[in-house]
This record gives structure tokens, sequence and C-alpha cells, in this order.
């Protein structure tokens, strides 16, 4: 069986919410998707709140990944220990609320895993290796999975390649988020892993990542601080789609899907 799976990038502020809303399910109809996984750590400007989330599996989100801004709306911390279907990265500390780790039931009753990941260069060195967290989950709950695919948040693009590399043969897709940048490096690894360097952003076009023009000039300007506010509409949605050979695990084509208001 071939299965289809979406990934959107960044979700960015109401502008990507409601690009999100009009688009998301008509490109799903559009490639016969059977799973989406959207990064949605930036829906409330920085952070989510529980409302945003819900918006975002109304939207047609099947699972919401996040990132380094998970914790800039505290009033997500319960939400993430109540819904198995969103996940902050898995080698945040233990001690945090949530998961970083799902199994999800796709078509046919395959079995889905979705692992989140954070970077810690120019991120947060403090995390616990996420190669080593990788290797901990495929060698445990992720033998449950027929199918595995890693949101990897990461700033260097060194880092996300390594990823990407690192788990070729052992996970289906790995797929960068954060710089909001979409790139044109999709490939499929000589193991068989799907892979993009990053998946882009879903939210203002006239930004800078999301964030009025404005507002980033002024800060490398040297500006007095100025309160981050996304930018106007029109959006876009930056997303790829990765086709996935369950009998073999391995990836058989990775394919740009982005589209502009």
């Amino acid at each position: 069986m071939l299965l289809h799976v979406l990934a959107v990038g960044d979700v960015c502020s109401d502008v990507g919410l409601d690009c999100l809303h009009r688009h998301l399910r008509q490109i799903k109809k559009l490639y016969e998707i059977d799973f989406t996984v959207v990064n949605g750590e930036n829906a409330a400007g920085l952070g989510l709140l529980p409302r945003h989330a819900d918006e975002l599996f109304d939207a047609g989100a099947d699972v919401i990944t996040l990132g380094n801004h998970t914790w800039d709306k505290r009033q997500i911390a319960d939400y993430l220990d109540q819904s198995p279907y969103i996940l902050r990265p898995a080698n945040f500390s233990p001690r945090t609320p949530g998961r970083g780790f799902g199994i999800y039931e796709g078509p046919r009753g395959l079995r889905i895993g979705v692992l989140n990941l954070m970077g810690r260069f120019e991120l947060n060195s403090n995390l616990s290796s996420p190669f080593d967290m990788a290797d901990k989950v495929l060698a445990g709950e992720g033998k449950e999975a027929d199918v595995v695919l890693v949101d990897f948040h990461a700033e260097a693009t060194s880092e996300k390649g390594a990823m990407g590399w690192y788990l070729d043969g052992r996970v289906s897709a790995v797929w960068g988020t954060h710089t909001h940048v979409p790139t044109a490096d999709q490939q499929i690894l000589p193991k068989g892993t799907g892979f993009v360097t990053d998946l882009g952003m879903t939210g203002p076009i006239h930004s800078i990542l999301g964030v009025k023009p404005e507002v980033s000039i002024n800060r490398f300007l040297g500006g007095m601080p100025m309160r981050y506010e996304p930018g106007p509409a029109p959006g876009k949605l930056n997303a790829v789609r990765f086709v996935i050979d369950t009998d073999t695990r391995a990836c058989v084509e990775v394919a740009r899907c982005d589209l502009l208001d």
C-alpha cells in the first residue's frame, strides 16, 4: 500500500490559521492525502493556546507538532497532557507536560508513528541529544509502529541534514521545521528515507518569517525593542508530500505542495 503523508510548515498567526482553514482540505483531496502533520508552535504568534490547537485540528490536521515556542503560552500545558494528538519535542525534560512520540491509526489499521525532536545548535543546548532520543524511541515504543515520521525542529541546516542521514533507512520520512523558509532539497536518501531540510511556513507572505518587516528591520538597526507583530494577509501554505511504500517502509516520492492566497 502507498501511504500519502502531508507535512505542513509552521503555522504563524491568524493569517496562517485562516490560510490553513481555506486550503488544507483542498490540498488533501487533490493529492489523496491519508495523514497530515502540522507544526503549530507559532499559531498564536509565539506559542499556541488550546483554542488554536482546536482550530488546527478543525482545519484538517491529524497530529500537531511543536518546537522552541512550546511554553510561550503556558495555557497549553494541560492540553499537552490531555490530548495524544499534539506532540512537543521528545528531548525536552521528562518533567515537562506532554509527550514527544505517538502512534496513530492510519488507513487499513496502519500504525503511524510520529516523533517530534528539537535541535540544540543555536536553540537550547540544555536539551538532551535529539540523536540519542531518536535512538531511544526507535529501540522502544517506536518498534510498535509500521512507519515512523520525524519532525525535527532545528535552526541549523547542517543539524537537520545530519538527522536525516542518521535516521536514513530507520524511519520513513524526516522533515525540518523552525526556520520558516522552504528549502528545495526534497529527496529520497540512499536507504529510503524521504527528507527535506525545511518545510517553510504557513502564514503571511509579506513578512519576515511571519513578522511585520518593520519590526525585524528595527531590530537589526539597533532600535528600541518592539513587540513582535504578525505580518498582514495575504497568506501562503508551505507543505511537502511524502509517498511511502508501507511494505518496505521506504519513501518512494517527495514533492513540495506550496500554495499562495
